[in-house]
């Protein structure tokens, strides 16, 4: 019995349907110095059920930490500390967190531990990129991973034993400062460039409130806003909650070699060629047709695309297509006949080098 691969195909023209939906301001943008922080600190694990580890580092540590509460071990006493285990910690600080709120953070074995399940958190000072301490972590560890070993050598082990978070585990000690405060303005920055959604972005705004808003470049959008922080506030709380209409994206082909999935972009032409491949014919015809109303009715005169496919698998190895078809239905009838995704992918590499796409295409 011959296996047929299933090509994973989405097109973006037919989920979308021939109309773009409106889209939040509050879903497309970001405000400029509205931004999450990074932490990251060193610390000790303790309470391991003999899963810990024992090096250099972590026996140094150790010692250190004991010195700071005035014990003071020989130098040439090497603990036993298979119960303790080096870690990295580290965190988001998102704006406007207050010292004595809480974060999340995620443990990770710095060394050779092989579990962290069941171990504690000592106090951690979480840094950031500026050398300055932000929180302080400390907590007990909920791990979902584990492992196991035999005395012959044979180990199971499940998900990640070694990572492990511990919720609402760091208090904040110090604020971020964000510029959100100042000036006479306030930034949007786009999350997907485009000059057209930029300029459509302002243009929303200035229907709401003339004048305020200006496009910068294919990213930005400049926004007038009141110096009163609690005005600013309301006013960024209505502008984010207006609807718009983003640009199309640009004509792309995306190819992943690996998984065989492709994604074609609706704005994605054929100009006219023929490509020869495998034992697969495939006829495209485009046609226009024109719907008129009588002359007392009432509506539009509209024009309609009709496509017609014709499908064989002969000695005949031709595909003919006329132009402006799109890329989707090329690819929909290799699919009817069960063409493997490498089929695919060599036709659209075959016609990208012929000039035949209006797009661009790339593989990942």
């Amino acid at each position: 019995m011959k296996a047929v691969i299933k090509i994973t195909l989405i097109l973006s023209g037919l989920i979308l349907s021939t109309a773009s939906y409106a889209q939040r301001i509050k879903d497309a943008v970001d405000v400029a110095g509205v931004r999450t922080n990074q932490l990251i600190g060193y610390g000790l694990v303790v309470g391991l059920p003999g899963t810990g580890e024992q090096s250099p580092f972590t026996e140094q540590s150790f010692k250190t930490m004991l010195s700071n509460f005035g014990i003071t071990m020989p130098e040439n006493l090497k603990p036993k500390i298979k119960n303790v285990a080096a870690v990295a910690v580290h965190a988001e600080l998102n704006a406007f967190k207050k010292p004595g709120q809480t974060i999340d953070v995620t443990v990770s074995s710095m060394g050779s531990a092989q579990s962290l399940r069941g171990g504690t958190l000592l106090q951690t000072i979480l840094m950031g990129i500026d050398g300055n301490a932000y929180a302080v972590a400390q907590g007990s560890l909920v791990v979902s991973g584990l492992g196991a070993e035999g005395l012959d050598g044979s180990k199971v082990v499940v998900n990640t034993p070694t990572v492990g978070r511990i919720a609402n585990g760091a208090t904040v000690e110090r604020e971020v400062a964000s510029p959100f405060a100042h000036g006479d303005h306030i930034t949007l920055n786009l999350r997907k460039t485009d000059f057209t959604t930029a300029k459509r972005l302002a243009d929303t705004i200035n229907d709401l409130v003339p004048g305020v808003a200006r496009a910068l470049d294919a990213a930005s959008v400049q926004v007038d806003a009141p110096r009163d922080i609690s005005d600013r506030v309301g006013f960024l709380s209505v502008i984010e909650n207006l609807e718009f209409e983003p640009a199309k994206g640009s004509a792309k082909i995306i190819v992943n070699s690996r998984t065989g999935t492709i994604v074609i972009g609706s704005e994605v032409k054929l100009l006219a060629a023929a490509v020869t491949h495998g034992g697969i014919t495939v006829n495209i015809n485009e046609l226009r047709d024109v719907s008129q109303p009588n002359a007392f009715a009432e509506g539009e005169t509209v024009v309609t695309n009709q496509s017609t496919i014709n499908v064989t698998q002969s000695d005949a190895r031709m595909f003919v297509f006329e132009p402006g078809v799109t890329l989707d239905t090329l690819v929909r009838a290799i699919n009817g006949v069960g063409a493997g995704p490498g089929d695919v992918m060599a036709i659209l590499e075959a016609l990208d080098q012929a000039g035949a796409i209006r797009g661009e295409l790339i593989i990942i």
